[in-house]
């Protein structure tokens, strides 16, 4: 059976292309790339959802709040090698009113969610690894996203990872902070481009090496 590991996040995991909001192909999304570089001994699920939050309801759309659907989605793929989760970046919208600590909290409650589901291996728990997504540049204030983000949700990105990292200090859940080493476009200041997608599949991949103790095929 191979090793499963389930990719749980945004819009810039199910791969939005800001250009013309389709989906970029199999060939560009971080992780068919991460899937392509882990080898055949490896099943990569992706649980990309625009729009997606941690713990929030969307008072304009239903359906976003991952607390509520990790339990069906990670039993759904059981057994698990590895879980993924990078979010955040919905949750910085002025709607939400959060602070960035807040959302920090919210992601590691989904994160702890995540890990005390029984994954179908035994009693053996599967890793569960945050990801904290790129920093929204403050530039997207100057583009039509302003409207449905709202202000200040570059700051709380801003802020953000270095709140996950003290939450997560002394927990056996793992921590990436991607916030300054991949890239978003030049059209939203929000979301991946190709380039971005490569090198979040990279850093990913070196991270993934670590957790699970595997030699990649790339």
């Amino acid at each position: 059976m191979k090793k499963r590991i389930v990719c749980f996040g945004d819009s810039n995991t199910w791969g939005l292309n800001a250009e013309d909001l389709s989906r970029f192909s199999e060939e560009v999304r971080w992780p068919c790339l991460f899937q392509s570089w882990l080898g055949e001994d490896f099943q990569v699920v992706e649980e990309g959802l625009v729009g997606r939050t941690s713990v929030m309801d969307d008072p304009l759309f239903e359906g976003l709040n991952g607390l509520n659907y990790i339990v069906p989605c990670l039993k759904s793929h059981a057994p698990l090698e590895l879980v993924i989760i990078m979010l955040g970046t919905n949750d910085t919208k002025e709607r939400f009113g959060l602070t960035a600590h807040n959302i920090a909290q919210g992601i590691v409650r989904l994160a702890q969610k995540a890990k005390s589901i029984e994954n179908g291996r035994g009693g053996i728990s599967h890793k569960v690894l945050i990801v904290a997504p790129t920093l929204i540049g403050p530039k997207y204030f100057d583009t039509n996203i302003k409207f449905s983000m709202g202000e200040n949700c570059d700051l709380k990105s801003k802020e953000l990872p270095g709140h996950l990292k003290h939450l997560l200090m002394d927990t056996d859940i793992e921590f990436l902070d991607a916030s300054e080493s991949v890239s978003v476009n030049e059209i939203d200041y929000m979301h991946l481009d190709e380039r971005g997608h490569r090198q979040m599949a990279e850093i990913i991949l070196k991270k993934v090496k670590e957790v699970i103790h595997i030699e990649p095929t790339c």
